[in-house]
């Protein structure tokens, strides 16, 4: 039997003056809090994680965030049984290019919601299957054997320059006047194994704290709201949001 232990949290920072951010955890919806849970894989045949960093201010990228998990939470719970991974994929682009198309209209009939848009990383469990989920420039991270590696690659104008420091110009979104968005999907079931830590998050965290910092805390159980409390504690200058999956 594998189990998932998850603690997600959301927190709004100390510059801005809204949260844009949203984390899904199942059926669960997090902003301005924590949450924390046990998963049973063998009862539960699918279940989706993911953070969502929402973009367009005056409560617009707040909007987006919430419309694109919720809209994912039905979604992935609709999807027919038996599945296999190409047919699973293929299901998550046509849902992509749905939820960019409600996005984006929704800024043609509001003022206040144009060119709103959200990043959008994620993982996904499927009747046995694991896959990661990527749009934008959150981030997945795994710690195996004390050892952090970035699983995603930033969707960033400094990730084409080949330079390693993030950049918060975005080249990939839904919404955001992004035409052709699109989402990194890599099936990950041959290679997640019990022991495994996942962390998926908002760049308000990974841009206050550096990939040697956020090592240290997973390896010392640092949980959600540990890493986003250090993350506010180093400055905070934007929405800070995590998610932590630990696999046993």
């Amino acid at each position: 039997m594998m189990n998932l232990y998850v603690t997600a949290a959301s927190r709004i920072g100390c510059v801005r003056k809204n949260n844009e951010d949203m984390v899904l955890v199942g059926s669960s919806f997090i902003r301005n809090d924590n949450f924390s849970t046990k998963i049973e894989l063998d009862s539960v045949k699918r279940t989706i994680l993911a953070v969502a960093d929402g973009m367009g201010g005056h409560k617009s990228g707040e909007v987006a965030s919430s419309d694109v998990l919720h809209n994912l939470q039905f979604f992935f719970n609709d999807i027919p049984s038996g599945l296999n991974a190409g047919e699973l994929n293929e299901m998550l682009m046509v849902w992509l290019e749905s939820i960019n198309m409600i996005i984006d209209s929704k800024g043609h009939v509001d003022e206040q919601h144009k060119g709103m848009g959200t990043t959008l990383v994620g993982i996904a469990c499927y009747e046995g299957d694991f896959f990661s989920m990527n749009c934008g420039d959150s981030r997945l991270y795994r710690l195996r054997n004390g050892s952090l590696l970035q699983l995603t690659k930033d969707h960033s104008l400094n990730n084409i320059l080949g330079y390693s420091k993030h950049c918060s110009i975005i080249t990939n979104c839904i919404g955001g006047g992004c035409k052709n968005s699109f989402m990194d999907i890599v099936r990950m079931t041959d290679d997640f194994l019990p022991s495994d830590i996942y962390l998926l998050c908002s760049d308000g965290l990974s841009d206050m704290l550096n990939d040697q910092q956020i090592e240290i805390m997973l390896k010392s159980g640092g949980d959600a709201d540990a890493l986003c409390e250090a993350a506010i504690k180093a400055g905070g200058f934007d929405n800070v949001s995590a998610c932590v999956i630990e696999v046993k």
